[in-house]
């Protein structure tokens, strides 16, 4: 089969290579999907370019990367039912801890990682619904219901802050959002009550106007070392924070006293490891939105299998409008 990897780490144009290599055999509670899709996110490019700190080279002799996808079963393994062959799935953590993900034309993998889409769901969108859906779905949803709360959700514009405000307003929850300026008209159509511009001075104050001093249940956080002071005077006593990255600022220095008097919970979300159980609430959560017609991911650009040098620079570049996907087939 065809197939894209690297075996050191570097720029994608230097690394990444076409390679062929045995189609994969589903073993004992596994599947094989022929993929259609292949989903490139920001923990892909970081993990090809050796960007995580105290490792020097691939855990594997070659990685096939990515942990998206979506495609249809050809094949199942010993205790997994012969009707799957033939259901349209989407794929979650595809080369999460192991060497083959998605950027194939195959991938095997556990059964339960191949998650049936629903009839009206296009391949492009199950193949967005991996790392940033079920991030944003959990980040939104991770408490329980929100009908009647208000949520902060920062970087509105990112990809999987504009699921989670999607997701958010059709939850129930009045929906404030921080954003670049560039970016206000698309998170207002994505479902917005409020949008504030992140580098605003005064953002403080105009959250707290918004929520007229009562502070928001729940805030969605892209850059938490950043935002980690402002969080802590616009959060309400008992609520959360769902955190799932700082980039910026992996070493925050923040007043613990404002969390602590607050009782503010911190969650740290990587979705990696997300236990099963709730992981299948947020699926069911992504669907259900998807079916009521509430949630629709957006796809920034699609690019050939070959072409996967420029959509990791794609994904490097940033002010992605959504996804970057492979079309691993033409199907």
């Amino acid at each position: 089969m065809k197939a894209i990897g690297y075996s050191v780490f570097g720029t994608a144009k230097d690394v990444l290579k076409s390679i062929n290599i045995p189609i994969p055999t589903p073993t004992s509670g596994q599947v094989l999907v022929r993929l259609i899709r292949s989903g490139v996110n920001p923990s892909d490019v970081k993990a090809r370019a050796g960007a995580r700190p105290g490792i020097t080279k691939p855990a594997f002799e070659t990685v096939i990367p990515h942990s998206d996808g979506s495609g249809i079963i050809e094949a199942v393994g010993d205790g997994i039912d012969p009707h799957r062959v033939g259901e349209r799935v989407w794929v979650w953590n595809g080369q999460w801890q192991r060497a083959y993900g998605t950027a194939a034309d195959y991938i095997a993998l556990d059964a339960t990682q191949a998650v049936s889409m629903p009839d009206e769901m296009s391949f492009d969108t199950g193949a967005a619904l991996g790392i940033p859906g079920l991030t944003a779905a959990h980040c939104v949803f991770g408490s329980g219901d929100i009908t009647g709360q208000t949520l902060l959700i920062s970087g509105g514009a990112g990809t999987v802050a504009h699921n989670a405000v999607q997701l958010a307003k059709w939850g129930g929850a009045k929906v404030i959002v921080t954003a670049a300026p560039d970016g206000f008209d698309r998170v207002r159509a994505a479902g917005a009550d409020a949008v504030f511009d992140y580098a605003s001075p005064d953002l403080v104050a105009q959250i707290n106007e918004c929520t007229q001093g009562a502070g928001v249940d729940r805030a969605v956080e892209v850059e938490f070392g950043r935002n980690a002071d402002l969080l802590g005077q616009v959060v309400k006593t008992n609520g959360t924070i769902a955190a799932y990255g700082s980039a910026l600022d992996m070493s925050p220095n923040f007043s613990f006293g404002a969390y602590l008097f607050r009782a503010i919970t911190l969650d740290i979300v990587l979705i990696y490891c997300l236990p099963w159980e709730q992981r299948k609430i947020a699926i069911e959560r992504l669907h259900s939105a998807f079916l009521d017609g509430a949630l629709r991911p957006d796809i920034h650009a699609r690019f050939a299998l070959s072409d996967c040098q420029a959509a990791h620079a794609a994904v490097e570049a940033g002010k992605r409008t959504g996804a970057v996907l492979l079309q691993v087939d033409a199907g």
